[in-house]
């Protein structure tokens, strides 16, 4: 990678499928954030799912043109072994010519030891709280409610991916954290706060924009829940709550996304009130959210949560709990309860219900704030957060190796 005069340099290293949903999202708008903002970007997924911008790099580790391995034949885990032993071995050859390394969990454990022996630092993605962390809160929901996870499903305890993803907290320089929240999971573990870089995901604004038509003036709100319909999600505290509230009598509760079948089967009894709409999974989230009032994210543990930040964009105001994004703010442009309590989101929607004035001042706040939390600028923070450590790094190297850095960097 040879530098354009004063633009670092990136190795952005993702085992996943760059493009595709959910991680595979959000790491593809990182990428594109962060080379609009400046970064000369050589990007490393598995595999290429959707094209970047121009000008970035891409060497996809298990595709070769229309070649690729299926990741469902490798595993997931050899899959993002693999990818990290592609990506070590490409380091090797590209010492002086990266100054910094991203890598994201499970595919790094070899990149970040590489990254360290050729002194390059190197800051490891966080899309979700400390493992440990979001394996016990969510253990215990799913004991309370008597649910089973299957031993493949999200957030299930996997002592091979824990202990891997151990290892590489520690080998990494800096961790990226999204939020405070997973910050606050970090240094509860021990972690040094110098070791934590703060940053934020964003959302695109060409998808997810405020309607132009006003909103109806009927009595019924209309409250949407989107994503995945997991235990972590807390999807059941906000159906209790909202059963408790009056705001259930004259609106609607719309659930887009799909369900994991225990936890359907737990809920079915809440998910047949007349108030409440199950869709299934949608293609449409921008427009559900243009024409929603509330949009309702109860997470019990949460790295960033993209769909607070999609719903401010779109103008629907946000109902959050304190484990997920901080960009809503309680009582400036949306409302924030604690994680797990039924009764203090019952009142938030039935405070909604009965006082529109200040449903609408929410919206209205929640809409000028809109520009701040954007992929872009996403990634002009990000790219703030890779100086930053380049800069600290070298502080921590011998003085020769220092001046030799000082002059590579320019």
């Amino acid at each position: 990678m040879h530098r354009t005069e004063g633009n670092i340099r990136v190795l952005y290293s993702f085992p996943h499928k760059l493009g595709a949903g959910r991680i595979c999202y959000t790491a593809w708008e990182q990428v594109q954030g962060v080379a609009r903002a400046g970064a000369e970007v050589l990007a490393m997924p598995g595999v290429l799912h959707r094209p970047v911008l121009e000008g970035v790099r891409v060497q996809p580790t298990i595709a070769r043109g229309r070649f690729r391995i299926p990741y469902k034949l490798l595993g997931a885990m050899r899959a993002c072994a693999l990818h990290d032993y592609v990506v070590s071995r490409r380091l090797e050859r590209l010492a002086g010519q990266v100054d910094v390394v991203h890598v994201w969990p499970l595919g790094s454990r070899l990149t970040l030891k590489t990254a360290a022996r050729l002194g390059i630092p190197t800051v490891l993605e966080r899309p979700n709280a400390h493992t440990a962390f979001a394996y016990e809160v969510v253990r215990k929901e799913c004991d309370r409610l008597g649910i089973v996870l299957p031993a493949d499903y999200e957030h299930a305890f996997n002592a091979q991916a824990l202990q891997r993803e151990e290892e590489e907290y520690a080998t990494a320089f800096r961790i990226l954290c999204p939020s405070e929240f997973t910050a606050r999971t970090f240094l509860d573990k021990g972690f040094a706060p110098e070791r934590l870089a703060r940053h934020i995901y964003g959302y695109d604004p060409q998808r997810f924009y405020p309607a132009n038509q006003p909103r109806h003036s009927g009595l019924g709100l209309n409250v949407l829940f989107a994503g995945l319909c997991a235990v972590r999600k807390g999807l059941h505290f906000a159906l209790e709550a909202w059963l408790r509230s009056e705001a259930s009598r004259h609106g609607t509760f719309s659930i887009a996304g799909d369900f994991l079948p225990a936890y359907k089967s737990r809920l079915s009894a809440m998910l047949a009130h007349p108030s409440v709409r199950v869709l299934g999974q949608r293609g449409d989230i921008p427009e559900l959210m243009r024409r929603s009032d509330i949009f309702v994210l109860p997470s019990i543990e949460e790295g960033f949560g993209l769909v607070v930040a999609e719903a401010i964009g779109s103008g629907c105001v946000p109902l959050a709990s304190d484990a997920c994004t901080e960009v809503c703010s309680h009582m400036q442009n949306g409302l924030v309860h604690h994680a797990g309590d039924i009764a203090m989101l019952a009142e938030q929607f039935a405070l909604l219900h009965k006082d529109r004035s200040l449903l609408s001042r929410l919206r209205s706040a929640a809409l000028a704030m809109r520009s701040s939390i954007t992929w872009d600028a996403a990634g002009v923070r990000l790219l703030e957060v890779y100086n930053r450590t380049v800069a600290d790094f070298a502080l921590t190297m011998p003085a020769t190796d220092v001046i030799s850095v000082a002059v590579d960097v320019g």
